[in-house]
């Protein structure tokens, strides 16, 4: 089959950019920085969202819808969510003709407005916890960008929460980043991730703790797939987001905030895909299944319209790609392109034989099976073919991560993937260092590899890498 893709080993960046093109992922859109994201790239964020809003929904939190347009004032209040956002705002400061009497800024995040917001419905202990999350657009200006991953404006859930107490919040922030996120990623997308915190220079800006779930993409870079902040009373503060306690004080709230976004479909093309194009994990693939006429014939087709409802009547995503007037070799090309982990190959001979052919995307294999094997031989196939993602990612990462001593030798190593150190080795200093090689440090974790609580335990281990 001819290459239509840059080879990543040739050109990694210009190949991401090839795969979205020819893949019809998304293009640029007609402002500087924005995207149009094409029906193919869309449903695997329609997938995304429908895996994640069930995760989401399993912690009891309920969606909710907040406005795009924020007024200035608001992001007054919180003096370092200001400073932190400030340069990445977007400003509204005309309406109708007019100049508008106080600026609005398209929302970055919306701890300011859903803070307002909150004040009002919350009174009593009784009330928490309160758990909101909305899936909406936000903006953020953008000097570089480059499709899904950094754009000025983006698709993404965010999530807001208030708690009685700084052990309930503290435990929710957490569970977010285990239970939704981590899940997702590793079980749905098939991409290991690394959780953890985020140092005090990487955090977000107000919160008390910022945790983290990192991946490492086919380039040896890594990309932050999704953060849970600790916002601590910070916020409830800003926005006077009191309680009467069981005890009949008054008390501010402990928020957390929590989001993934678009990105996610960036690290999906970069971590799984090959010089062939996407290879789209079956758990979240739009079409599982791509049943395909070879040739035009009237018995071909009603054959494969039989496996095409026999499939979908499994519970299978299957789409039937009958279009006898684009060639075989085009069509599967595209298939390819787009990542369906199964083609099933239907002609007149496999017809005659009573059989189809099985093609693993993943795991580059044809298979001659009985028609009335064939959902048997699918289902394993998509087993297998997520196992084998999850599986090489995993390899990958362990491969390309390496124990070093020294700052300097983070740096060296931190070219091809992971670098990890011991924290106190590094440290601030250290950070600042290996900041002026582009080189950051994307999270720290206990020895054993566990999350901690906070910066202030002894022990901690840092992985260190160029990032996106």
């Amino acid at each position: 089959m001819a290459k239509v893709l840059t080879p990543q080993s040739e050109d990694f960046p210009r190949w991401y950019q090839d795969v979205i093109t020819k893949a019809q992922l998304a293009e640029n859109g007609p402002a500087k920085g924005s995207q149009v994201i094409r029906p193919t790239g869309f449903a695997l964020w329609e997938r995304m969202v429908a895996e994640l809003d069930d995760r989401i929904k399993e912690t009891g939190t309920e969606n909710a819808s907040f406005p795009l347009l924020i007024p200035e004032s608001y992001f007054q209040r919180e003096a370092n969510h200001v400073e932190g956002f400030a340069p990445e705002l977007w400003m509204v400061t005309h309406g109708g003709g007019k100049e508008l009497e106080e600026k609005l800024a398209i929302r970055p995040t919306s701890e300011t407005v859903i803070g307002e917001y909150l004040s009002k419905w919350i009174n009593s202990y009784r009330d928490l916890p309160l758990l909101l999350n909305q899936w909406c657009n936000v903006m953020r200006y953008e000097l570089r960008t480059r499709l899904f991953l950094r754009s000025s404006e983006f698709l993404w859930q965010e999530g807001h929460t208030v708690h009685e107490t700084y052990e309930e919040a503290h435990a929710f922030t957490l569970r977010i980043l285990h239970d939704v996120y981590a899940d997702f990623i590793e079980n749905v997308l098939a991409l290991p991730v690394h959780r953890g915190i985020k140092t005090e220079a990487e955090r977000f800006a107000g919160a008390l703790n910022t945790f983290t779930v990192e991946s490492l993409m086919r380039d040896g870079k890594a990309l932050q797939m999704g953060t849970s902040h600790e916002l601590g009373q910070n916020f409830a503060k800003a926005f006077d987001v009191q309680f009467q306690g069981a005890d009949g004080k008054q008390q501010f709230g402990w928020t957390t905030s929590w989001g993934v976004s678009t990105r996610m479909v960036g690290g999906l093309i970069m971590g799984h895909g090959d010089d062939d194009g996407l290879r789209v994990p079956p758990n979240l693939a739009p079409v599982q299944v791509n049943v395909m006429v070879v040739k035009d014939t009237e018995e071909v087709q009603a054959a494969a319209k039989k496996v095409y409802d026999e499939l979908k009547g499994d519970g299978l995503r299957v789409k039937l790609d009958n279009r006898g007037d684009i060639a075989f070799g085009r069509r599967a090309v595209d298939a390819e392109l787009k990542g369906y982990p199964v083609r099933i190959e239907i002609g007149p001979r496999d017809l005659k034989n009573g059989e189809a052919t099985v093609v693993s995307r993943v795991e580059g294999t044809k298979q001659t099976i009985p028609l009335g094997m064939l959902a048997e031989a699918v289902a394993a196939a998509l087993e297998e073919a997520q196992q084998q993602l999850r599986d090489e990612a995993l390899e990958f990462r362990e491969s390309h991560t390496a124990d070093v001593a020294t700052v300097e030798e983070a740096v060296e190593a931190a070219q091809t993937g992971y670098a990890r150190i011991a924290w106190d080795r590094c440290g601030v200093e250290g950070e600042t260092q290996a900041a002026q090689s582009g080189v950051t440090v994307r999270v720290l974790q206990r020895a054993d590899g566990s999350v901690p609580d906070s910066l202030d335990e002894d022990g901690l281990i840092a992985y260190l890498a160029r990032g996106y």
